[in-house]
């Protein structure tokens, strides 16, 4: 197959951060996806309905004329949510959904949710109005192996939710590990994931080949090849409990090559090139456009695009850097090239 046609993609999991960042990360996603799904973990975080139309009017303002975009605003879930002010937000057409952050668990989750349970009020109203609950999916404490937390999350935290508010429509973001892959596919059509495309394309050696590579480091972190290979079988499947979401997640150089490096790789400039060189690669490019842009609209109940993109097997390079005032964020495959180009 030398070119490839599908309806314009979503990508439902995406950082932009804020300020200079934030102007300069925005356009490469506008101009590959027709909407994203907007992580709310600025710093403060994105706690109310007030705040995320604000922000969305930021990510607005940073998009290039011309380019038909639309940022989807999430909730950021504290100890402290307001489920009438979560509930009116979404009525109101400023909140897709929620996300849920366990505390400590990511960047910018210092104001994450310490007891889940205690949530149970806002897990009610949100079933009963509808709103998508996005889960960072891993349990976080001092005893607890980093490769395992998706695992203990799921057995500790997501079953005992979904077991007290079965009607609940849950997205695990971004799974990491066979298990994820497996839970998703068990349940109902009210539980879906996202994959991301490095843990498509690597596992946790990649992290070490010749040397530390800090700009692979994310959360959650590379796991094993086994799991790796699970998520393409899942990603690549058809299945609908499976759909795109980047986590693309930009950090300047002088945060990632710290003594302690911020995690998040930064894939929005090639992040339908990097997802095509893994369907392409498992001989499942006819069902590409199912994960790309069906699957997630179909969950979270908006119409996919109607306009069509096609790109062609034509190598193109991608930058080495993309320059933010002063810094620079190095993106995914950057200075070297991929494989398919957009006409």
């Amino acid at each position: 197959m030398t070119s490839l046609t599908f309806r314009r993609p979503v990508d439902l999991h995406v950082h932009f951060r804020d300020g200079a960042v934030l102007r300069e990360v925005v356009p490469y996603t506008a101009r590959q996806f027709a909407r994203a799904i907007v992580m709310p973990n600025l710093v403060p975080p994105v706690t109310t309905a007030k705040m995320a139309a604000a922000y969305r009017e930021r990510i607005l303002a940073a998009v290039p004329e011309g380019v038909d975009f639309t940022p989807m605003m999430t909730c950021y879930l504290t100890d402290h949510t307001d489920p009438a002010d979560l509930v009116a937000g979404h009525r109101d057409g400023v909140f897709a959904a929620a996300k849920l952050y366990p505390a400590h668990a990511t960047t910018n989750s210092q104001h994450g949710v310490s007891s889940v349970d205690a949530l149970d009020p806002v897990f009610a109203a949100m079933a009963e109005a509808g709103i998508p609950l996005l889960t960072h999916g891993e349990l976080v404490g001092p005893h607890v192996d980093i490769f395992d937390r998706e695992k203990l999350f799921i057995d500790k935290v997501l079953i005992p939710v979904l077991d007290r508010h079965p009607a609940l429509r849950l997205v695990m973001e971004h799974i990491t590990t066979q298990e994820g892959a497996e839970f998703v596919a068990s349940r109902g059509s009210n539980v879906a994931a996202t994959i991301t495309p490095q843990h498509l394309l690597y596992n946790r050696n990649a992290l070490f080949e010749g040397g530390l590579r800090p700009h692979l480091y994310c959360l959650p972190i590379l796991k094993r090849a086994r799991h790796q290979e699970a998520l393409r079988k899942a990603a690549t499947s058809g299945s609908p409990h499976y759909f795109l979401g980047t986590d693309t997640a930009p950090h300047v150089r002088r945060l990632k090559e710290a003594d302690c490096g911020c995690a998040g790789v930064f894939s929005a400039p090639v992040a339908v090139e990097a997802y095509l060189r893994v369907f392409d690669e498992d001989g499942a490019l006819d069902r590409f456009e199912v994960f790309a842009s069906l699957n997630g609209p179909a969950f979270y109940g908006f119409a996919p695009s109607e306009t069509r993109v096609t790109y062609a097997r034509v190598p193109h390079a991608v930058p080495a850097t993309v320059a933010v005032e002063s810094d620079e964020i190095f993106p995914l495959f950057g200075g070297t090239d991929v494989e398919w180009t957009e006409q």
